[in-house]
């Protein structure tokens, strides 16, 4: 997920027509959907994949893992790609890396099997996200940025709720909503060669693959400030894409997919709604509200969960999705400007880094915590240390401001 493309220095070409232009951005559009949407498809499912190939709680994570990492280091090291090569050649790799991770989901029949899908999908959506998002600023710089913060978002609640609906209602549900995403990604590949290249070819190719992570001196303080907060937001989203549809099923009996699928869904979709409906405001005033509903939305979740409630549960995980989507929306806005333009793609990296490992290892301890003490429990300790650290970030920007 990213929303500070727009950081990116980037060689162009003179402008296209109109028509070309908003083509492009349309198209970029739909295809970062796409790519987020395959990203969070397989979460409704991993309950199926749990009965079925008798996967424990620390297995699904590990596999949930597997794309984090891989996402992560291919951001790491084929962020900028494009930038040199250009964005067609790029994002063409990644939409037949795509089309062939849902192959191997599609034939997948154990953990081993899973694992790689993941991480080849991990490559293809990492040097997607920024290939797409720089190609939709290169197309409309003005709307560009907010079309970059929500895709990503947008995405993830259609895989989610389309892949939950899917097995619920349509046969071959383990099967289904891959096929119909390598077919869309096959489309796009196709249609993609009839869009303009909007990045001119340039030497420093390979040069460009070496990792740049750095903190600027004078943004530190405050990314040391915005971690609690950060760890939070990210360490909620990765608990609802790893496991969450497994603890509804044990937290209310509901065993239809589509009930997990659409409580992921819902954090996911209110998290867009923040980004829209905030994107005007002052990032300080978006951030202390979002940090405040994530401590609201998580102390609600954990209530529908002891209370076995979903309509809790879901009203839980709806604040908690506000807050998630303005936390990340203030972050990024309060962290970028501090930093030059020749500081940023080592600070956006930092900033991966600290994300995604927050995405990723919190949930592997929950898996490794839940066939210890059930999966309930470990959610509550889960919850609760959220809910520390946003609240520890609430007292820091209280403290900041004064």
């Amino acid at each position: 997920m990213s929303c500070a493309v727009a950081s990116v220095e980037i060689a162009r070409i003179p402008d296209q027509l109109p028509v070309s232009r908003r083509a492009l951005t349309v198209f970029g559009v739909i295809a970062a959907i796409t790519f987020s949407a395959s990203s969070s498809a397989p979460t409704p499912l991993y309950r199926l994949y749990q009965e079925h190939l008798g996967l424990s709680p620390l297995l699904l994570t590990v596999i949930f893992a597997a794309y984090t990492f891989s996402l992560l280091g291919t951001l790491l090291t084929v962020g900028s790609l494009s930038d040199y090569v250009g964005r067609r050649p790029v994002t063409f790799a990644a939409l037949l890396l795509n089309a062939l991770a849902m192959f191997m989901f599609i034939e997948a029949q154990s953990a081993v099997a899973l694992i790689a899908a993941r991480m080849v999908q991990g490559v293809a959506v990492g040097a997607a996200i920024t290939t797409l998002g720089a190609a939709i600023l290169d197309a409309d710089r003005t709307r560009g940025p907010l079309f970059n913060s929500v895709t990503a978002f947008a995405g993830l609640t259609l895989g989610a709720f389309g892949a939950a609906a899917l097995a619920t209602y349509a046969p071959a549900p383990e099967q289904l909503i891959y096929v119909v995403l390598l077919v869309v990604s096959a489309l796009e590949a196709i249609i993609l060669w009839q869009m303009p290249e909007t990045a001119a070819r340039r030497q420093g190719a390979l040069a460009s693959l070496r990792p740049h992570v750095s903190v600027p001196p004078q943004t530190r303080q405050t990314l040391i400030a915005l971690t609690p907060v950060n760890v939070a937001a990210w360490a909620l989203g990765g608990f609802y894409l790893s496991l969450m549809p497994s603890l509804v099923r044990v937290a209310t009996g509901l065993v239809s997919p589509l009930v997990g699928g659409t409580v992921v869904a819902a954090l996911m979709f209110t998290a867009t709604v923040a980004v829209v409906a905030f994107r005007n405001w002052p990032a300080a005033r978006v951030l202390t509200m979002g940090t405040s509903a994530l401590v609201v939305g998580v102390a609600v979740t954990l209530a529908g969960i002891h209370g076995q409630t979903v309509q809790l549960l879901l009203l839980g995980t709806a604040i908690a999705g506000f807050g998630f989507g303005a936390a990340f929306s203030g972050t990024v806005r309060t962290l970028l400007p501090l930093a030059t333009a020749g500081e940023r793609a080592g600070l956006l990296s930092a900033f991966y880094v600290e994300s995604y490992l927050a995405f990723s290892l919190p949930a592997i301890l929950v898996g490794l915590l839940a066939p210890v003490v059930g999966l309930p429990i470990s959610a509550y300790i889960y919850g609760t240390v959220i809910l520390l650290l946003a609240i520890s970030s609430l007292i820091a920007i209280r403290v900041s401001a004064r």
